[in-house]
């Protein structure tokens, strides 16, 4: 028997409990499931499926505990947690990459074929003859390589458009020119007409886009955040979009959430606000994801989707 531990908010018990039964019984696990907020003693807890937002906060009672499992692709909440010693692994499932790859696809498309001047120009005015130029012809920069990244790009590229993604160390992927480090940040957004964040939040990816990575994009290119809101200098953007320097905005994450009613980005003609939208985690799909984890764990196989605490990542 393998005792496993349901650390969320209350509502996520009643989403994941039958998916997370059904995908311990696909891999041939008997699992004594329990939520938090039901009695049990951490001592007895052999891995623990994780929110940050949950209310445990100190490991150190887990001490049989082999690993935690986060429900969120983000870590960024919980791997400075001194008291978590065990193996930590991040979500990566194909309903969260899916979701993600359409989301920022459709903003993408939306932006490229100039689709807000005819959703929004319903005055009585034929707004006729402004041809975009082909996917061929547009370069798109990803900014991340990891599991979202990568399929986002390679989405992007099926489409024709030119794709080019960069990531702290160097990377490569189909269809995808890869670069890395500071000076490959600055190749990668030389004359991008659009930019796609999907970095993770750590100290060396704050701010990535400022007022001087800003001023190397394409006049008017756009911006398309479903990442981390402290990726991008609020202050440099709003200043980059009154310019003319970046044509639109959108953003689905904010380094304050919900953003605040007074916030700039609301009213702002060029911006557009998505309340944290972009990808969800859908639970059939990550409850597989966990289950095999702990398969593996079980079996003494290496586990998916691991982090590493350094990078933060």
């Amino acid at each position: 028997m393998v005792n496993v531990l349901f650390a969320a908010l209350p509502m996520r018990w009643d989403q994941y409990e039958t998916p997370l039964r059904k995908s311990f019984e696909d891999v041939g696990l008997d699992v004594e499931l329990t939520p938090s907020n039901a009695p049990f003693d951490p001592a007895e807890i052999d891995y623990v499926i994780y929110a940050p937002n949950s209310e445990i906060q100190d490991f150190t009672p887990f001490s049989r505990c082999k690993a935690v499992l986060n429900l969120w692709a983000g870590v960024e909440d919980i791997v400075g947690n001194e008291t978590l010693t065990m193996p930590l692994t991040r979500m990566v499932d194909f309903g969260l990459t899916e979701g993600m790859i359409e989301w920022c696809t459709g903003h993408v498309l939306r932006h490229h074929l100039g689709m807000d001047a005819h959703i929004h120009g319903q005055d009585g005015v034929w707004r006729a003859g402004i041809v975009p130029p082909l996917a061929r012809d547009r370069i798109i920069t990803i900014l991340g390589l990891g599991a979202l990244g990568s399929a986002v790009g390679q989405a992007l590229r099926a489409l024709n458009f030119q794709v080019r993604g960069w990531s702290r160390s160097l990377k490569q992927v189909e269809g995808i020119a890869c670069y890395a480090g500071d000076d490959g940040l600055s190749e990668a957004l030389t004359g991008a007409e659009g930019v796609v964040l999907l970095l993770p939040n750590t100290p060396a990816t704050e701010n990535t886009l400022n007022a001087s990575t800003l001023s190397l994009l394409a006049e008017g290119a756009f911006i398309i955040n479903p990442g981390r809101g402290p990726l991008i200098d609020d202050t440099a953007l709003l200043e980059a979009l009154d310019s003319g320097q970046v044509g639109h905005a959108t953003l689905d994450v904010f380094r304050i959430e919900p953003l605040p009613a007074e916030h700039a980005f609301w009213s702002h003609p060029r911006v557009t606000v998505t309340p944290h939208i972009a990808s969800e985690t859908r639970a059939t799909s990550a409850a597989a994801v966990v289950a095999e984890n702990i398969r593996r764990a079980e079996a003494g196989e290496p586990l998916l989707h691991r982090v590493d605490r350094k990078a933060g990542y």
